[in-house]
C-alpha cells in the first residue's frame, strides 16, 4: 500500500507533469472505482490541471475549480505515460481502473491489482467533502505537529501502538510497512500500550517516527512514479524481511501474521529477546 512519503512523491511528481496542461477526457473503467456522481467525471474536461495536493494518503488533483480526489488502497498505482495509446480501453478488462488524458498527448492510469477493488475515486468541489479526509488526524510532517502535539495524542489511547499509528483518524498518513519501522528504529513493541509510554519513550517514538518518514520522503523526492515501488522496498529494514538479518544487531526479523496483513519485528531491538506470539490475539510483550 502506498504509504505518506510514496504519495508525497506521487504529489510532486503530478505537480510538475501536470503544470500548464489541460485535461482532455477522464474515463472510468472500473465499476467500482466513482464514488461520487455530482460533478460528474465530464466536468473536468476542457480544464486546466492546477496544484496537487496530499492529505495523508489520498491525493488530491485541482483542476478547473474541482478536485479529483484518490486513494490508492492496499493494491492501487498510478502510473504516467507520456504517450498513452490512441484506442480508448475496454472497461472491466485488466488491472485498469481509471485513465485520465491530457490535451497534447500523455496522461496517467490508475490500476489496482488483485480482486479486492478498494480504489477510490471521488470528485468534489472541496477536498473535505470526501469522508476519508474529513476523518484524519494530523500530518507528522506538518510544522505544528511537534512533540506535546504527538504525546497529547498518545495520552488516552488504550491501545497497542502499533494500532495506534496506523489509525488514519489519529495520524495521517502512516500505515502497516511505515509503522513497523519507526517502531524499529524506536526499539519498541508493537503491542505495547500506547498509554504506557514514559516522557523519554514518547520523546524516543516521536524523533523515530519524524525520521523515518522525513528519510524515506528524501529517498523518494525526484523519482518517476514508476520507480517508487521499488524505492520503498528497498529503504525497508525490518518490514516484509522476515527471515532476514536485522540490520542493526543480526537477529533474525520475525513476523506475526492476522487475518489480512502482518507486522514484522526484531526481538532483539524490540521485545528484549521474546518472540511475539504469532496469533491474533497474542499477549502484550512490554
Amino acid at each position: 500500500m502506498p504509504e505518506l512519503p510514496e504519495v508525497e512523491a506521487l504529489r510532486e511528481f503530478l505537480g510538475e507533469h501536470l503544470a500548464g496542461r489541460v485535461v482532455e477526457r477522464v474515463l472510468p473503467l472500473a465499476v467500482s472505482v466513482l464514488k461520487t456522481y455530482d460533478p460528474p467525471l465530464t466536468a473536468l474536461e476542457g480544464q486546466p490541471a492546477g496544484p496537487v495536493a496530499r492529505y495523508g494518503k489520498f491525493l488530491a488533483l485541482g483542476i478547473g475549480g474541482l478536485h479529483l480526489v484518490t486513494h490508492l488502497a492496499r493494491a492501487g498505482w498510478l502510473r504516467w505515460q507520456d504517450a498513452l495509446p490512441a484506442a480508448p480501453p475496454r472497461p472491466g478488462k485488466g488491472p485498469l481502473a481509471l485513465r485520465l488524458v491530457l490535451e497534447g498527448g500523455g496522461g496517467f492510469d490508475l490500476t489496482e491489482a488483485g480482486t479486492q477493488k478498494r480504489l477510490a475515486v471521488y470528485v468534489v468541489r472541496d477536498p473535505l467533502e470526501v469522508p476519508g479526509i474529513a476523518r484524519l488526524g494530523p500530518d507528522p510532517l506538518a510544522e505544528g505537529f511537534d512533540r506535546a502535539a504527538f504525546a497529547a495524542l498518545l495520552a488516552d489511547e488504550r491501545r497497542q501502538i502499533k494500532g495506534v499509528l496506523r489509525d488514519q483518524s489519529v495520524i495521517a498518513g502512516i500505515g502497516n510497512a511505515y509503522s513497523d519501522e519507526i517502531l524499529h528504529a524506536a526499539r519498541v513493541s508493537p503491542f505495547k500500550l500506547a498509554s504506557s509510554f514514559d516522557e523519554e519513550q514518547v520523546t524516543h517514538l516521536y524523533e523515530a517516527l519524524g525520521d523515518t518518514l522525513r528519510g524515506a520522503v528524501e529517498r523518494a523526492h525526484g523519482l518517476a512514479a514508476g520507480q517508487l515501488k521499488a524505492e520503498k522496498k528497498s529503504g525497508l529494514r525490518v518490514h516484509g524481511r522476515a527471515g532476514e538479518a536485522c540490520p542493526v544487531c543480526g537477529d533474525t526479523v520475525r513476523s506475526v501474521s492476522f487475518a489480512d496483513s502482518s507486522l514484522q519485528y526484531c526481538p532483539t531491538c524490540q521485545t528484549g529477546g521474546k518472540p511475539l506470539a504469532d496469533r491474533r490475539l497474542s499477549r502484550l510483550l512490554k
